[in-house]
């Protein structure tokens, strides 16, 4: 915000320096990003005392000058004014100096050097008078800068508002925390509205439609105005602040936007049809053509102002042209209202309008101050543009708006908080300095009244903050932070989410983190069905990217889009996981279930070893390795078994459910190629998703530990023909079933299925290794054990041993 010191000044009493005035407003919480000057830029200028004058020896118009310029010399400087004369005190432009865009140099003229140039007013764009020199009233010494003697021109503070303190978007606002900071009294204009006329309840009525979106209405009605430029002052007035000038009836609605932060809006009344003003939700479809020429179709979500007919404003936000003053207007009404400032800032945000009535009501307006500022814009364009106010207002009221009048704040509360040790009174005192006033303190708790300015206080840290900004920040002394510290409990979730990042990291693998929008099209393209859960996606009404646009139900889209980003820049091998929510909605209008997943994507590079190729590990058993070490960190007893319905993205022929107990709990397999050719991914590719949600339901694993036995293993490896289609996993848990507590580990280490093999079957080579703690196994143990498994296998699988 833009805040001439002169208009201020007008206002509250300001201190000498605007040095310290910035400074004192930033402090308290106003940051001052400038101070700009509007006027001719008189620092390059000097006081000059002329000594002598003399008439030039050939020019009978001229004078040679000598002038002390607070040089070590005085300086010869020719000058053509005719009221030039010895003892005056001049402005000096010595050579360097730019005048009217022009470097003034040292030149010879008529045979006399001249050093400078004494200045006229219209050399140094102060006026058009150029008749003669400008003589100062005072004495300076010689070499002061002009401008530290002649204060022209307009100072300007450019103020930086957050967000919450729509009371100081206005010259009211600013004086208020200039008064709080260094005292004196408020002046604000004083004014009279003479009425005459019809009253304004004949020419027009007011409807609020929308009660949640308006909680009040009010009109003047001026009639009989002439509509023209405004007189000087206010252009200035305006141009100073930042604003253009239009007509008077504009102006002066800008005029008390910036006196008292309300903005107000005029209309033609004789374009308003049917004699009413209607506050309403617009119509979907509904076109209006706002005072930009721009047009906008509006929907049921924008509030309008209309007539009997149509939208004649966007509420709070800008006029439509439809109803515009202009020229030929002679009856206008006059808006001062009350909207609601998130529908404010929605449909400002909706349609790219940004305006300064926007950026008021988005921060909240002082409802106590709606019909101060009409009747102030009354009486100026009654004044101005030669109309009558009609007597009364239009009035009509919507729900009452969401305010707190009260807040009850502990001194010790605030000296806890700030580190200080102020007493209640004090700290009534700081405060009484913003007008919120409070009775006398109950022990150390004071029961403050809220102005109806200040929207932005609601709770006791609001106060806090107050008592801050008034006491001073700098003045608040260092003090050790002390609390108490308390013990809690870390979230299964969470400790989940951290056993899969140890776990993963140390696969190899790089954590990311992806948005939490996606295209909802690509699960179509990953082959998900319509009656799919994940198909039901949660649309954002503002989304950073149209078309990432619904919160995202799995993290394998945002995955596959990051594997053909590095594959398109050459990266050879990636590996990468996320841990985050996803989103699925399981009924229409409700909240969506947030589930943490884990989700891999790894892929196998190509083998630039130093020792040659070598045949790869099929990459589902690369990523099914990973999974089951990532299962086993987690703690539950979790399980791999082929998958009856794989993943429509996942290869039917190279894939596995995670199974927790009964429970579908994640999968594991490699990318389908029809999905890998529809995506154009060029690389085999697998993919792990882990459900921590359901993982966190089930039942932790008891950990047992053993101690390393000092007696020697027992190692026999054998191989059977099984069925094609058995799984190695079953096989596996039968085999340490039966062979009892002296096996130590059972795996599978060859499978073969070439000549010598019978169609239909496969051979597996098992490797078995037995061990006890307390003594060593005799032969004859581990071959009847391994006897037993034999026939067990036999029996259960109808498996022959080769």
């Amino acid at each position: 915000m833009l805040v001439p010191l002169s208009w201020l000044g007008e206002w509250v009493d300001l201190p000498d320096s605007t040095e310290d005035l910035a400074e004192q407003l930033t402090m308290s919480g106003l940051e001052v990003d400038a101070i700009e000057r509007i006027g001719p830029d008189l620092s390059a200028i000097v006081i000059g005392h002329v000594l002598e004058r003399s008439p030039h020896p050939d020019a009978d118009r001229l004078s040679v000058c000598r002038v002390d310029t607070g040089d070590e010399e005085p300086q010869t400087i020719v000058c053509g004014a005719p009221n030039v004369a010895a003892g005056q005190y001049v402005a000096v432009a010595r050579p360097g100096v730019r005048l009217q865009g022009k470097k003034l140099k040292k030149s010879k003229i008529r045979g006399v050097v001249s050093n400078g140039m004494i200045c006229s007013e219209r050399e140094l764009e102060l006026s058009d008078e150029h008749e003669g020199i400008l003589v100062l009233d005072h004495e300076a010494p010689p070499g002061t800068p002009l401008d530290q003697v002649l204060r022209v021109g307009e100072s300007v503070l450019e103020i930086a508002i957050t967000a919450n303190r729509g009371d100081c978007a206005s010259m009211l606002g600013i004086a208020r925390e200039v008064r709080a900071s260094f005292g004196g009294e408020l002046r604000l204009p004083s004014f009279a509205v003479r009425e005459s006329g019809p009253p304004a309840s004949e020419a027009i009525r007011v409807e609020i439609e929308d009660t949640q979106g308006c909680f009040r209405y009010t009109g003047r009605v001026v009639r009989g105005v002439q509509i023209g430029p405004s007189p000087e002052w206010l252009q200035t007035r305006l141009e100073a602040a930042g604003l253009r000038p239009v007509n008077v009836a504009v102006d002066v609605t800008n005029l008390v936007l910036l006196e008292f932060g309300q903005p107000l809006h005029a209309f033609d009344l004789h374009k308003l049809r049917g004699g009413q003003v209607r506050v309403r939700c617009a119509h979907d479809g509904e076109v209006l053509q706002t005072l930009d020429d721009q047009q906008h179709e509006l929907s049921a979500e924008d509030l309008v102002i209309a007539d009997a007919e149509q939208a004649i404003a966007l509420a709070g936000v800008m006029g439509g042209a439809n109803s515009e003053v202009s020229a030929e207007t002679t009856d206008i009404l006059l808006e001062s209202a009350h909207f609601h400032p998130g529908r404010v800032r929605s449909s400002a945000r909706r349609h790219g309008l940004f305006t300064d009535a926007s950026y008021r009501f988005e921060r909240g307006i002082d409802r106590d101050g709606i019909d101060r500022a009409i009747d102030r814009a009354a009486a100026q364009i009654a004044q101005l543009a030669g109309g009558e106010v009609a007597p009364g207002v239009v009035l009509a009221r919507g729900a009452e708006p969401d305010t707190v009048d009260s807040i009850s704040l502990d001194a010790a509360r605030v000296n806890r908080m700030l580190g200080t040790s102020l007493d209640a009174t004090t700290i009534q005192q700081l405060l009484g300095k913003l007008g919120i006033e409070s009775a006398e303190p109950d022990g150390s708790v004071l029961a403050c009244t809220i102005p109806s300015h200040r929207t932005d206080l609601r709770i006791e840290m609001d106060l806090v903050e107050e008592v801050a900004r008034m006491h001073g920040y700098d003045a608040i002394e260092p003090v050790p932070l002390e609390g108490r510290l308390l013990s809690g409990d870390k979230p299964e979730a969470l400790v989940l989410a951290d056993r899969v990042r140890d776990c993963w990291a140390a696969e190899g693998l790089t954590e990311v983190q992806t948005f939490p929008f996606f295209d909802s099209a690509s699960l179509g393209t990953l082959g998900i069905p319509e009656t799919d859960p994940r198909r039901r996606t949660l649309r954002v009404l503002n989304p950073l990217v149209e078309r990432d646009s619904a919160l995202r139900s799995t993290h394998v889209p945002a995955l596959l889009r990051l594997l053909r980003e590095n594959r398109s820049r050459q990266v050879d091998r990636v590996a990468l996981f996320e841990v985050s929510r996803v989103f699925r909605v399981e009924k229409a209008g409700e909240l969506p279930e947030e589930r943490l997943r884990a989700t891999a994507l790894v892929t196998r590079g190509e083998d630039a070893s130093l020792w040659g190729p070598r045949e790869p590990e099929p990459l589902f058993y690369q990523a099914k390795g990973a999974a089951e070490r990532l299962c086993a960190a987690l703690g539950r007893s979790l399980r791999f078994v082929p998958s009856e319905a794989p993943e429509p993205y996942l290869h039917p022929g190279a894939s596995a459910d995670i199974m927790g107990g009964k429970h579908l709990v994640g999968a594991v397999g490699e990318l389908h190629p029809a999905i890998a050719t529809r995506l154009e991914i060029d690389c085999p590719c697998a993919i792990i998703e882990v459900d921590l949600s359901a993982v966190g339901d089930l039942p932790t694993r008891e950990r047992r530990y053993s101690e390393v036995s000092r007696h020697p293993q027992v190692r026999r490896d054998l191989a059977v023909l099984l069925d094609r289609g058995q799984s190695a996993a079953e096989v596996l848990s039968a085999v340490q079933k039966k062979a009892g507590v002296s096996l130590v580990t059972a795996e599978v280490f060859d499978r073969y299925d070439g000549e010598g093999v019978p169609a239909g079957k496969v051979s597996l080579a098992l490797r078995l290794v037995f061990q006890r703690s307390d003594r060593t196994l005799t032969d004859d143990e581990v071959s009847k054990a391994v006897s037993g498994v034999l026939q067990m296998l036999a029996h259960r699988f109808d498996a022959e041993q080769r």
